[in-house]
């Protein structure tokens, strides 16, 4: 089912009562500013499909119009979004949005462009400040980021800001019991997601998160110094990645069938008319490449912030090591595996393979337990 806008919007009051009232006068531009998984995505679509919408986003007392079903779907051709294909936003990028913002909207008089990840422009900011301070009178610009780098701040400052706070634990709990997640079961889950909604919501209908997270937890035991041990532990985590992305695959799998009966519906409509073969094939493919290529960037996400987690549960087993530590050369052993993790982390944002990224974390974890001048040798 469809949810209302702003339904997914957890914790953002302040935003959303900004957002329903910026649909009254917008302007050319906007700028989600909050940590992940506060509701920025999901903002963005409402506020979209608020913008295309005939009644302004505004259907107290009924069901949404198809233009808001379409948008939050993101299968409508009137929004745009742009997302990064690398590590950081390029120049190819920067040049698809400017030639996307001078098109007409398909459909009606305005069009929105989505910027995601927006944090990582780097040196492609001054390519996009002149688009997204001068746009095209149809064109909305909604400009997503993190945080507020150097080399955003001119651009940001020709946007309206909309802050997204931080979610915290007991929020993201309360919205998962809601939702009829068990109280104790919703606590973990959004201590595991690390107060991030969309992941715990994703990992309450994941049955195999926990055993995930017990084996990074274990993964120091089973180093042993040996390439052999690193290479065997590294595919066993790239398999947890792998299958970390099932149960969004399912919920991506209904979003595919809800438009295959949308479009069906359409196509029985549009085959009545002129051209009946031609229109009911374009109504059959309305919007489909659009959504396999939403699904991709979701499943790419999906097993970062997996890696990331991992990552996290990894770096937790040696700093309780750290502490339970009899020695100073434990001691020292635990605070340099860490020290290696929290660089692999940092290096995510350069966009290494999974599978070598992990195995030349294994290798240097392994060899700080086995080097045989720190055990005195």
């Amino acid at each position: 089912m469809t949810p209302a806008l702003y339904e997914d919007v957890i914790g953002q009051e302040r935003a959303v009562a900004a957002l329903r009232a910026a649909v009254l006068r917008p302007v050319h531009a906007y700028l989600f500013l909050g940590p992940p998984g506060t509701g920025k995505r999901a903002a963005a679509s409402s506020f979209a499909a608020s913008l295309l919408c005939p009644d302004g986003g505004d259907h107290s007392g009924g069901e949404l119009c198809d233009d808001c079903r379409r948008v939050l779907a993101g299968v409508h051709p009137d929004v745009v979004e742009v997302e990064r294909e690398g590590a950081y936003i390029g120049i190819d990028a920067a040049r698809e949005v400017t030639r996307v913002a001078a098109m007409s909207p398909v459909e009606g008089e305005r069009k929105v462009v989505v910027l995601h990840d927006f944090h990582l422009v780097r040196d492609t900011g001054p390519a996009l400040l002149k688009t997204i301070e001068e746009p095209p009178p149809t064109t909305v610009f909604l400009v997503l980021a993190e945080h507020l780098p150097p080399e955003l701040v001119t651009i940001a400052s020709r946007c309206v800001p909309v802050a997204f706070d931080p979610l915290s634990t007991g929020q993201v709990v309360r919205a998962l019991e809601a939702e009829g997640v068990h109280p104790d079961r919703a606590r973990q889950l959004a201590v595991a997601s690390g107060g991030r909604l969309d992941r715990a919501r994703l990992l309450a209908g994941d049955p195999q998160f926990e055993s995930r997270r017990n084996a990074w937890f274990g993964v120091p035991s089973r180093l042993d110094g040996t390439g052999a041990a690193a290479a065997a532990v590294a595919d066993e985590l790239v398999g947890f990645l792998d299958a970390s992305v099932e149960p969004l695959k399912a919920r991506q799998a209904a979003e595919v069938a809800d438009l295959a009966e949308r479009n069906a519906k359409a196509a029985e409509v549009r085959g009545a008319g002129p051209s009946p073969k031609r229109a009911a094939k374009a109504a059959l493919g309305a919007g489909v490449k659009d959504l396999e290529d939403r699904h991709r960037r979701e499943q790419r996400r999906q097993r970062t912030d997996e890696l990331r987690a991992g990552l996290a549960t990894l770096a937790s087993a040696y700093r309780e090591r750290l502490v339970a530590a009899s020695d100073s050369r434990r001691r020292a052993e635990a605070v340099e595996a860490v020290r290696e993790i929290d660089r692999t982390v940092r290096n995510l944002e350069f966009n290494p393979g999974e599978l070598l990224a992990l195995q030349a974390l294994m290798s240097r974890l392994g060899r700080i337990a086995a080097d045989p001048v720190r055990k005195g040798a």
